[in-house]
């Protein structure tokens, strides 16, 4: 075992070395590593074929300029990313992220994520992941339509439906997708459909694709409720965040008997003792692109917090939708006081190492990221399905195709982290099924 540790302590160390300064990305591969001892020992050839190593490493990085002109005829500038990850099983999957915060490190840690997510839905696609710095917050439908132009100018040439598939993350809606494919049939001359997913249902996008990541993460959550004999009925929850992610989670989770009490977005949170309104929450973020804050005009008994920490409410159940290291060890500390015994990540690696391991000492069922959020790139696939078939299923049928995949991917992880000798750790569970499922057409395929 000694050996083995060293081995991979050693692989992280060159991961550093390799990418300075790359914190998030440093976060991700970390927190899979320790995973894997166990499975260097059961499976040595994996080593002897350096699979981690080559995992670790991007098969392509694309890095390019982005210029366009906003409404005042001022030429703006930002940088477009896509970090094509992994291609073991099939083309690179993963969302196009447009944010300010955005930098190489963020592309790369969550491009290494897709992987393992991908990897645990048993779909055959691969891990990637883009974007850039532009900020589409308060930019008219103009301004948004030049950038996306102009980044998939760039961008189509990196593409193809058995290359890489791009769909939404953060600041990339159905509006932005939509302007992304229309530059990219106008520069190809083909309606290939599914080189993008998360697009409008009337031009090729699948239903509950919208809908697809809140939902699973609800139903992930859910399936570990079972696994404890327990249930959302009746249970306050608390779900930051108030984007879509955020949203479908709060609708799902009321249909399964809970009731969620606080939301949040980047300025501050709401809390309502009767639960949140749903209606009114579409009503804000969705139609109208306001602020959580204006709730509490439509609601009066309802309370709004500027600034402040969601995670300070009590709850039964905390669902994180919002973004990376948004709970850290002092707010898992709260949650575990205040009663909560379930955490399913609709973010990606939104809980920090020190959280992770509060919820974990405190017996908590902790859903990660890679499987808890994967319910939307596992519809994804579902749009992938049906363009190449030129079908369209019912919401009914994808909703259910969706329900058994977050399904079995909670059996995977739960009967992986048994076999393992560690029962109930969904972290170790997904890791190692991303990382096998991942590991064996690698092998198969030689040095490339």
């Amino acid at each position: 075992m000694t050996q083995v540790v060293d081995q991979v302590e050693h692989i992280y160390e060159e991961v550093i070395r390799r990418n300075p300064g790359e914190l998030e990305f440093h976060q991700a591969v970390k927190e899979v590593l320790e995973s894997l001892v166990p499975v260097l020992e059961r499976h040595p050839h994996y080593a002897e074929h350096r699979i981690i190593e080559r995992i670790c490493e991007p098969e392509r990085q694309v890095i390019f300029r982005v210029p366009w002109v906003d409404d005042s005829g001022r030429v703006q500038i930002n940088r477009g990313f896509r970090v094509q990850f992994n291609s073991a099983l099939g083309p690179y999957k993963g969302g196009l992220r447009f944010h300010p915060s955005v930098y190489l490190g963020i592309i790369k840690f969550l491009g290494f994520e897709q992987i393992f997510k991908n990897a645990v839905t048993g779909m055959p696609i691969g891990g990637g992941k883009g974007g850039s710095d532009f900020d589409p917050k308060g930019r008219s439908d103009g301004e948004v339509m030049r950038f996306c132009q102009s980044f998939m100018t760039e961008l189509h040439r990196h593409l193809g439906e058995y290359t890489d598939v791009p769909a939404g993350d953060i600041g990339v809606g159905a509006r932005e997708i939509g302007f992304l494919f229309g530059q990219y049939k106008r520069l190809t001359n083909r309606y290939e459909s599914a080189v993008l997913t998360g697009k409008g249902t009337t031009w090729g996008g699948a239903l509950v694709r919208k809908e697809a990541t809140g939902y699973g993460v609800t139903f992930f959550i859910d399936e570990m409720l079972k696994a404890r004999n327990n249930s959302f009925e009746g249970k306050d929850c608390v779900v930051s965040g108030s984007g879509n992610v955020a949203i479908y989670a709060v609708e799902k989770i009321h249909e399964l008997g809970g009731k969620v009490v606080a939301c949040s977005d980047s300025d501050g949170y709401i809390y309502h003792k009767a639960g949140i309104n749903l209606e009114t929450l579409k009503q804000l973020k969705e139609t109208e692109r306001r602020r959580i804050r204006d709730y509490v005009e439509i609601h009066s008994d309802a309370k709004y917090h500027h600034g402040g920490n969601i995670w300070d409410v009590p709850c039964v159940v905390a669902v994180p939708c919002a973004t990376q290291n948004e709970l850290d060890g002092d707010s898992a500390k709260t949650l575990v006081k205040n009663g909560c015994i379930a955490v399913g990540e609709g973010a990606n690696m939104p809980t920090t190492p020190e959280g992770i391991k509060v919820f974990q000492d405190a017996k908590v069922s902790y859903g990660p990221g890679k499987a808890a959020n994967a319910g939307g790139v596992a519809t994804s696939a579902l749009e992938m399905q049906q363009n190449a078939s030129r079908d369209a299923w019912s919401f009914e049928f994808t909703e259910r195709k969706l329900r058994e995949i977050m399904r079995d991917i909670h059996q995977a992880c739960f009967e992986t982290a048994e076999d393992y000798g560690k029962p109930g750790d969904y972290v170790v569970g997904a890791n190692i099924v991303g990382f096998t499922r991942v590991a064996e057409p690698m092998v198969a395929f030689g040095v490339v």
